[in-house]
């Protein structure tokens, strides 16, 4: 048998309460958000050690994913925010010399947004570490593990991408499972105790 975790209690437990719940489903989705949580945790500390704050790495992250340069509306559509705090951000890292604004090549009217070499090093730095906490974790695996795990977890994605399809009348209450329903959500009045 497998080594027992953390999320195993868990599941047990609320299995307890909700005896229709599916463990594996249950066990699946509690143990990404627990990695999740774990990942996060471990950036934020490591951005911390590192003297970045995590919007500057969201940045520089940006930056070095378009080979270093980029123009601010790119930066904007990256980052999922409006041109105007893109602004903002770029200023802050200005100040602190890890980008520096440049002429376009293609757009004299444009100003790109270019990483120096202390905003480089800044970036590698935080992915070394960061990426030494995600191999540590998935050296758990074999490399056929790996794969497969990928390939699951795409799959997964795959469907998450794709709205789901709901009755436009539908409520929440409508939407849980029989065994997690309210009697109020039935028109029903709860038991008085």
């Amino acid at each position: 048998m497998t080594t027992r975790d953390r999320i195993d209690e868990h599941v047990e437990r609320w299995q307890a309460v909700l005896p229709d719940l599916d463990p594996d489903t249950e066990g699946a989705v509690t143990r990404i958000q627990f990695l999740t949580r774990h990942l996060r945790e471990d950036k934020e500390r490591v951005l911390a050690d590192l003297d970045l704050q995590r919007h500057e790495f969201d940045t520089l992250q940006a930056l070095a994913g378009r080979h270093g340069r980029a123009a601010p509306s790119d930066l904007a559509r990256d980052l999922a925010m409006a041109p105007a705090s893109v602004t903002a951000r770029v200023d802050g890292l200005l100040r602190r010399g890890l980008v520096h604004r440049i002429p376009s090549t293609t757009d004299r009217r444009r100003v790109d947004v270019e990483l120096t070499e202390a905003g480089w090093a800044a970036w590698q730095g935080a992915i070394e570490v960061r990426g030494a906490e995600e191999r540590r974790l998935l050296g758990a695996l074999d490399p056929d593990e790996r794969r497969l795990l990928s390939d699951l977890l795409r799959r997964i994605v795959l469907v998450a991408e794709r709205p789901a399809a709901r009755p436009d009348n539908a409520t929440a209450a409508d939407r849980r499972p029989e065994a997690a329903r309210r009697p109020e959500d039935a028109g029903q009045s709860p038991p008085s105790g």
